[in-house]
């Protein structure tokens, strides 16, 4: 097969960051204070690209990678990219048995693991039949395979990465499974390098920056901007659970100008900033996603950032990102009357590159695109996208790909599964994912229309609109997290009835009869953000019954 004349390798950016500046630092880890430079990162990247293909992982293997953030899980991704077999993500943070369901939908053929994880596959073999290569990030104990380490000490600094166009495969990323079960999402070459040029064109990104990356995906985007990327010391499994002083720290320590994370971990950044009368002034953007992002977060944030700087809020999900974006600015200014009365929560306009459409709500598949699909402008629909940074296929996965892509003339639209509408100023505005919707016998409602109305109330952390009964005849019942205290047994009725004739002249919520209280609400593995709506509905239907 004749090479592309260009080669789409993702991993090439690393390589000329190394030519281009050498003793830039391209990793810093919080946690030991170490700083690799893009010289010593590509170094060690080859080496461990030469380990690899010294023991039998070749171009097309998937491997497993279940590494902690730092140093040796960009050096070892690279590395895998470099030789041109698929890393493949899973989020750990999701549980032991749902990771092993992952394992064994994706079947890898090698893993690269840390201790226990590599542990794992002595105490569940039948998720890891698949796997006849085994290296370990660390101390080896009763298992076989190679060591990291040994491999990186016996191998070569120099390597000749393999070539590759922009439609062939070069990973395999997980969604989080906060809304069904995890997928396996098969990303292309040309996917990352638009990713990359879409985020870094549409932030101002600027090559000696210093990015804080709470989210590991984001240690792949750095080297290509020619960026710092900083891992702070957290457990990146727990976002919502981060130790707020030590990002400050991380902050302050390394200069960083920009920063991405879920809500929950912004809640409790501000929560700090504010209450310890901290700034972070040499942030020149925060980039917040994952979840919904309430404006009250908006607002926040920007008290601790300088006058120039912003938030952002893009959108998108795993099989496509960036699809959209608005400033903190845009948000304050322009939509918070809109969202305190029912419209939902708005996420911008487009990105270049990108087709986005509104189209008729439908829980079968559509094979085949159709203009006919599309609503009227305002009208509440599916939000789908194509373009460049748009996945075309779950691996593993064809009923799951039919009931979320769309074929159009060699293009392919995916199904966002979140609904939405335009605005009259072109703006994309959020109201909740259609799995969650509440079908009653008088029409549909959407959550976060209804939600953002409900969080309007001050004793109100959080609330979740969720579906009771049959479908199309489902009774709304809204769920709440206080911010402080929850009301006792004693106090529940009387709360409920307060709270049901707060929402009754307020629409959307009038037609909410039933309010239930929680002490906390359950939220997704990866960004502890996304409500789980479907496991409250369970709840919720032993409440009332």
């Amino acid at each position: 097969m004749a090479k592309p004349a260009h080669n789409a390798n993702i991993a090439r950016h690393l390589s000329r960051m190394a030519r281009e500046s050498p003793d830039r630092a391209a990793v810093i880890t919080q946690a030991d204070g170490v700083t690799t430079t893009f010289a010593e990162l590509e170094a060690r990247t080859n080496r461990y690209a030469n380990g690899f293909l010294g023991i039998g992982i070749v171009r097309g293997m998937r491997v497993l990678v279940l590494i902690e953030p730092g140093l040796d899980f960009a050096a070892v991704v690279f590395a895998l990219l470099k030789i041109g077999a698929l890393p493949v993500l899973i989020d750990s943070g999701m549980g032991v048995a749902n990771m092993l369901r992952c394992i064994r939908q994706v079947r890898p053929e090698a893993m690269i693991g840390v201790p226990r994880a590599t542990a794992l596959r002595l105490l569940r073999p039948r998720a890891f039949k698949s796997v006849t290569h085994v290296v370990t990030a660390g101390r080896r104990w009763l298992w076989g395979g190679h060591s990291l380490e040994r491999l990186h000490d016996r191998s070569s600094d120099r390597f000749e990465m393999a070539t590759f166009g922009p439609d062939d495969e070069a990973a395999i990323l997980f969604t989080s499974g906060s809304t069904g079960p995890a997928k396996g999402v098969l990303y292309a070459h040309g996917m990352f390098d638009a990713q990359v040029r879409s985020i870094q064109t549409q932030y101002g990104i600027e090559p000696g920056e210093v990015e804080l990356a709470t989210f590991p995906l984001f240690a792949l985007f750095s080297p290509a901007m020619g960026t710092t990327c900083v891992f702070p010391d957290m457990d990146f499994s727990r976002p919502g659970r981060v130790d707020p002083q030590k990002l400050v720290e991380a902050v302050h320590a390394n200069g960083a100008t920009s920063a991405f994370g879920s809500p929950a971990l912004w809640l409790r950044v501000s929560d700090y900033c504010i209450e310890h009368d901290v700034t972070l002034p040499t942030l020149r953007r925060v980039l917040i996603a994952g979840a919904p992002v309430r404006w009250q977060l908006v607002e926040r944030v920007k008290q601790f950032l300088g006058p120039e700087s912003d938030v952002h809020t893009p959108y998108g999900a795993t099989e496509a990102l960036p699809v959209a974006s608005i400033s903190g600015e845009e948000v304050l200014r322009d939509c918070l009357e809109p969202m305190k009365a029912g419209a939902g929560t708005c996420v911008g306009r487009p990105l270049p590159g990108r087709s986005v459409k509104i189209i008729r709500i439908s829980d079968d598949p559509i094979s085949e695109w159709s203009d006919d699909l599309v609503v009227p402008d305002g009208q509440r629909g599916e939000i789908v996208v194509c373009g460049e940074v748009v996945t075309r296929t779950y691996c593993e996965l064809p009923r799951a790909t039919r009931l979320a892509k769309i074929e159009d003339h060699g293009c392919v639209w995916h199904r966002m599964g979140d609904l939405g509408y335009f605005d009259e100023q072109g703006r994309l505005w959020f109201c909740g994912r259609k799995s969650q919707r509440v079908t009653t016998t008088r029409g549909t409602m959407f959550t976060e229309p209804c939600e953002v109305v409900f969080n309007l109330h001050p004793s109100i952390a959080r609330s979740a609109l969720v579906g009771v009964g049959q479908r199309y005849a489902q009774t709304p019942v809204m769920v709440i997290e206080f911010r402080e205290h929850m009301p006792s047994r004693r106090e529940t009725k009387a709360a409920q009835a307060d709270l049901i004739s707060w929402a009754r002249p307020r629409k959307p919520i009038r037609e909410i009869q039933h309010v239930l209280f929680r002490a906390s609400l359950p939220v997704d593995v990866r960004h502890n953000a996304k409500i789980n709506r479907e496991a409250l509905a369970a709840w919720a239907e032993t409440q009332l019954r």
